[in-house]
């Protein structure tokens, strides 16, 4: 099983321990990962403003990087889904089964459901507030959606309960948006804001430490307002914690 890193062009420029940390976590699930250092942005922020022409290229590039690869995992669910759901409209030539997007994972969601590891060595001694981005419910079941109405399942949850010493809790209203939205966040700041606050009250309700979820984008902005208005709490991407002390 190779595997092919995938990092986000944010998270590469912004917040580089998440890519570390899942270059650890997946080396140490015995997987054979790789990191192609020719990657850039996938295109999503282009093709969210409507310039799909401008996306095609990047789109182009990372099918020619990711090529020789069994699976392509990153630690996004918000890119994750947009090359699951992008490519096959900007790639000529597509070819369905053999291309990107059908190879491509969030990083919970591959070792969740293709590795399935009886335990992960990993150890965070502290309380927690899972967040659920709208990407990574809606889009690739990391969890159950609430409008559903059916039995709540997590992978998230499932993977943080293999972690030694971790306590997990989860705000009221489960799957509720925090505002990021990627473009919505600055086209409409004051909402986005209103909205952040919002979620982040219903994450202090549970006494946690740290916020945690699959997004870094959502944990940058609530992390934004946490530092603004100087709450008693932090963000953490999940992969940060499944990986300490590995």
């Amino acid at each position: 099983m190779k595997v092919g890193l995938f990092i986000p062009c944010y998270i590469n420029a912004v917040y580089p321990e998440v890519g570390e940390a899942s270059y650890r976590l997946l080396a140490s699930l015995g997987l054979d990962v790789d990191y192609p250092t020719g990657q850039t942005c996938c295109g999503q922020p282009m093709a969210n403003a409507g310039f799909e022409r401008d996306a095609r290229p990047l789109a182009e590039r990372m099918e020619r990087l990711f090529a020789a690869y069994d699976y392509v995992v990153g630690p996004s669910a918000s890119c994750v889904v947009f090359v699951k759901e992008g490519y096959p409209r900007l790639l000529d030539g597509y070819r369905e089964h053999a291309c990107i997007d059908a190879r491509i994972y969030e990083i919970c969601e591959f070792v969740h459901d293709v590795v399935r590891p009886a335990k992960l060595g990993a150890c965070f001694p502290h309380k927690v507030s899972l967040h659920n981005s709208c990407h990574g419910v809606r889009k690739l079941g990391l969890s159950t959606p609430g409008e559903l109405n059916v039995p709540y399942r997590s992978k998230l949850r499932d993977l943080l309960e293999m972690v030694d010493g971790v306590e997990v809790c989860e705000p009221s209203r489960r799957d509720e948006c925090c505002g990021f939205g990627g473009m919505f966040s600055a086209e409409e700041n004051a909402v986005s804001i209103r909205m952040g606050r919002d979620k982040l009250r219903d994450h202090l309700a549970t006494g946690a430490e740290y916020i945690t979820g699959a997004d870094s984008s959502c944990l940058m902005h609530m992390q934004g307002i946490i530092d603004h208005d100087r709450l008693p709490i932090r963000t953490l991407h999940i992969v940060q914690i499944l990986a300490s002390n590995l």
